[in-house]
This record gives structure tokens, sequence and C-alpha cells, in this order.
């Protein structure tokens, strides 16, 4: 079920409710850079509600920038968990199991949220599966494994587990429209539809005399085509895609204008670099590595490029949305429940030739890019910051008054 559009935040917020004071929440991600990256929110919701928030992930992985420091003067408390991303490094996880079990019994927690896959998996082991008890169990769903076009090994191994798992789920929190419909057919005891983390719509706008100064910072001329990308450098985002496309624009005019930037960090950083010259194009692409600045940058830009095989709802693309700029994605789940071609972005195949044929025509046509730019970021503002702390105020709300009557059943 969802949350009623009428319900009001006041109802969330009509003061500090006393029975929730003293209370402990524990946030559980894979990698630390998780929550600064995407739930600070919520962690200001909880914490106004009362609760002190804690925080079990592996800060030896911080993801999303280089360490932790994000999380100074957040007053959230970390625990260290050794947690991996695989799921068949057994050893390993088994490890990070004890150390969430040893952590169950030192802290008393009244609220679990987990988000990632494995941070999702070993939080409802630990807290439902092997000690079932009153602690109210939530879990964000950033994008199912198993979806449509996902390998058939996926349907096998996630599936089940996820179906299981969510016996032990008192929330389950999807933010596409296709997980939602999935989700509903588990057993949680209550399906969510959120879509996303919410963006700051009023920090992400265009700024035309910003834009020269960021293209001056980067070297890059005042009628250079830009090309944005923002995503991790790993087979995901399908980076090596758009070089293909870019390559097939060789021979082109508008290809002599073409900066093609690429804002990450990831495993891949070698093999893209060793493509691009191989390709004969790496004069024409810049890798800026995690940045901070993703608003000025897409100030400066003229199109965005997301041509990722899987995503829950992607932040980077709403992000681009919201500062007006024309997206060229490609049409898998989340993308499709913000882009529409033709309406407010264009929708390829993961085909060199097509999206090369998309770039042509959108950087042949500012009129277009103008046109799918303004739709876009009227397309973003239902999934504005304030829009989602307004429903994820109401969820946590609503799942904390009910955990006072006796937890899960």
């Amino acid at each position: 079920m969802g949350i009623a559009e009428d319900e009001t935040v006041e109802l969330a917020f009509e003061e500090k409710d006393r029975c929730f004071m003293n209370k402990r929440a524990l946030i559980i991600t894979t990698v630390s850079g998780f929550v600064p990256q995407f739930e600070m929110n919520n962690v200001k919701i909880l914490q106004e509600l009362g609760y002190e928030v804690h925080y079990a992930s592996n800060y030896h992985m911080p993801a999303y920038g280089k360490d932790n420091s994000r999380l100074k003067d957040t007053g959230i408390v970390k625990h260290q968990v050794d947690f991996v991303r695989s799921p068949f490094r057994i050893k390993e996880n088994w490890k990070a199991f004890y150390q969430l079990q040893r952590l169950r019994r030192q802290k008393k927690f009244d609220l679990i949220h987990c988000h990632t896959p494995m941070g999702g998996v070993l939080g409802r082991l630990v807290f439902g599966v092997f000690n079932s008890g009153k602690e109210k169990i939530i879990y964000t769903a950033h994008g199912f494994h198993f979806y449509k076009g996902a390998p058939i090994i996926n349907w096998l191994l996630y599936y089940p587990a996820e179906w299981f798992l969510s016996w032990w789920t008192d929330a389950l929190i999807t933010i596409n429209k296709e997980d939602y419909a999935r989700a509903k057919r588990f057993k949680a005891k209550r399906v969510y539809y959120i879509p996303g983390v919410g963006v700051d719509v009023k920090r992400f706008c265009r700024f035309p005399e910003d834009s020269l100064k960021k293209r001056g910072e980067l070297g890059i001329q005042k009628d250079d085509f830009i090309l944005l990308s923002v995503g991790e450098l790993i087979p995901r985002k399908n980076h090596q895609l758009v070089f293909q496309a870019m390559a097939k624009l060789k021979e082109t005019d508008v290809y002599k204008k073409i900066q093609y930037l690429i804002c990450g960090q990831g495993e891949l950083k070698e093999e893209l670099t060793t493509l691009a010259k191989k390709l004969g194009i790496w004069d024409h692409v810049q890798f800026l590595g995690y940045r901070s600045d993703i608003s000025n940058l897409c100030n400066c830009s003229d199109v965005f490029l997301f041509m990722s095989l899987q995503e829950g709802l992607p932040v980077a693309l709403m992000e681009a949305m919201a500062c007006g700029m024309p997206i060229i994605c490609s049409g898998i789940r989340g993308n499709l429940d913000l882009v529409v071609d033709g309406k407010n972005g264009r929708i390829t195949d993961f085909n060199p030739e097509e999206l090369a044929d998309c770039l042509v025509e959108l950087l042949s046509s500012q009129k277009m890019r103008e046109k799918l730019g303004s739709a876009a970021r009227k397309t973003i503002q239902g999934y504005s910051l304030e829009h989602i702390q307004k429903r994820m105020g109401i969820l946590y709300h609503k799942e904390l008054r009910e955990s006072l009557g006796g937890g899960r059943m």
C-alpha cells in the first residue's frame, strides 16, 4: 500500500513525540558512503523524531568519495561491520553476520532500516529470521536484481531470497513502479512506493552566468558541446557504449566540438582509458573522478547521457533533469519511470549507431534541446526533496507508532 496524498506532514511532525525519545534506530548498508550520499534526509527525520541514529557499514569501503568525512558532526553513531558486496564470498559474509549479531546483543535497537542488497539480506537475517523480536524492520529496495530482461540466474537466486526475507519485513519500500508491482506479491507486512530519495530542485538549476566559468575551469570552449555522464566506472553503467557511439561520429562536423565528461570512479578506469585510445577519441574524453560539484557540471553541459544496463531509480538522471538538461538514456526500469521518448528526453537501444544518430539530432537542434530540457525539469518537480521528505516522514511516523503497540506480527 502507498501513502495517501491527503495525509499531511504535520501528522508526522506535530511535536517530538515523547514516546520516541531515548530510542535507537540502526541503518545498515554495505558501503559507508551510501548514507551521506543518499540517506541524510532520512537520518534527519529520525533525529527530529527523537531517535539516536546508529549506522552499521563497512567503513573501509566508503564509496561515493574517498573517505567518511561527510559523516562528521552528523550525530550518527558508527559501527564497523565487514560487509562485502558479493553473496558468494561465504567466509566474509559469515564474519559480517556474527559482527551484526554481536552489535545486536550489545545495543538495543527499536528500528532497523536496511539498504543495499547484502545489507538488506544480513540485516533481516540477524534481526528477523534468527532473532525475531520487537525491532521494527524496514528494507528499502533500491532496485531488485530480478527485473524484466534480467539474466535467468538473477531470478533463480535473488527472487526466492527476497520472497523468503519479506516474511520478516515490516515495511518494504520500493522506488520504481516495476518493483512496487512485484513486491506486492511478497509477504512483507506493508509495501510502499516512494519514488527515490528526492532531488534538490533549487540547487539543480540553469545558471548561464556560471556556465562559462565552469567551462573555463575544464578547459572547454564556449561553443563546444559537452556530453555528461555521472556514474561509477563499472560494467553496469555501460560507459563504453557512449565511446562506441562517439567513434561513429568521427567523420561528422559535430564531433570536432564534442567533449565527453565522465564523473565517477571504479574498477573500469584503466579499461575505459584503453578503449578510448583504441577508438581514437581520447582527446575528446575527460575522466573527472568523484565530484561534489555535479550541479555545476550539469549547468554547463549540453546533453546528459545515461546508458545504464540496470537501475532502481537513478539519482544522477533525476538531477540532470532537474537542471533542465536534455536526456538520452536506455529504456530500462527506473529510466522509464522518468523519461518518455520524445517528450522529456530520448530513449535508445543499446546500439552505438542509434545512439550516434540521436546525438547528432540533439546537437544539431538547440530548439529540441531546450524543449526536452524544459519538459524534463517540469517532470522532476514531483520527485523534489520536499515531496519525498514529506512522504518518508509520514511513513516513518506510521511505522514507528505501530511498533509501540507490540512489534512485528
